[in-house]
């Protein structure tokens, strides 16, 4: 009997509404975050970052996962985001470090950074939380004529059969597979170029809980949801896919990146 769940073949709509109120999950929980969440492969930022490109603003930059990959590359970058808690791990990072990053904490929106400023405007793991026709708009403003708005996801391999049922398990957005095909940016961005990296994180069971707890749902979610999607998680790993308590997990990863240049 095959009990794998379809896929679905589509992605989900959100209203402004609703993209507000999910997103607002990330307000506390920074230092979480920015401990279990993976970077980013290096191919897909050479795919990102544009020759010559000398300044970035990185939307919806979080903890600065890959704020920081770009400013090691030598951009002089803006992280922005609206969550302190979310900035606070970067902000302590380079504060004194030495590293080209200024953190604002702000909408990506409405960032208040000056017109024409950047070579480059990225958003790793946000955009579908930044309102697309606004966004578009506000990294068109930021963007120097001809400079590259480029958005990466890191999502686990759906692909992958046992990946998919712990998706499902963990309430992860990740069961919408990469969708080349779906227009992600708005005018005044032309054409959009798309890449995908297939790679394995390591991880061990109690990273999986924690990498669960660092999502939208379980951080929305009450603690009788929560106690349910533990016992289902641990009932997974262990009882149906036999893994011991300490043992290495190659967890399977698709990262996906669009470039795109104002026109």
């Amino acid at each position: 009997m095959n009990t794998q769940p379809s896929r679905p073949s589509g992605e989900p709509r959100l209203s402004g509404d609703t993209r507000r109120l999910l997103g607002s999950a990330f307000t506390a929980g920074g230092e979480h975050y920015h401990a279990v969440r993976p970077s980013y492969p290096e191919a897909i930022v050479d795919f990102m970052v544009p020759d010559g490109a000398r300044t970035a603003v990185d939307l919806g930059a979080g903890t600065g996962l890959f704020t920081r990959q770009l400013a090691a590359r030598g951009l002089e970058v803006a992280a922005v985001d609206p969550s302190a808690s979310m900035l606070e791990p970067l902000r302590r990072a380079v504060t004194g470090s030495g590293e080209p990053v200024t953190v604002r904490q702000a909408t990506a929106e409405n960032t208040g950074l000056p017109s024409c400023s950047a070579d480059l405007v990225t958003c790793a793991q946000a955009w579908h939380w930044i309102d697309p026709d606004a966004g578009s708009a506000e990294a068109a403003r930021l963007l120097r004529p001809g400079g590259t708005l480029a958005l990466v996801w890191n999502q686990l391999d759906t692909t992958v059969a046992w990946v998919h049922r712990l998706t499902r398990i963990m309430h992860a957005g990740d069961v919408h597979a990469a969708n080349p095909g779906r227009r992600r940016t708005r005018a005044p961005f032309g054409a959009e170029e798309h890449h995908e990296v297939r790679w394995n994180d390591t991880t061990t069971p109690a990273g999986l809980h924690a990498l669960m707890a660092s999502r939208s749902y379980w951080l929305r979610s009450g603690e009788r949801i929560r106690s349910t999607m533990t016992a289902n998680l641990d009932w997974y790993l262990h009882e149906h896919l036999g893994y011991a308590a300490d043992e290495t997990i190659d967890l399977p990863y698709l990262t996906f990146a669009i470039r795109t240049v104002r026109a």
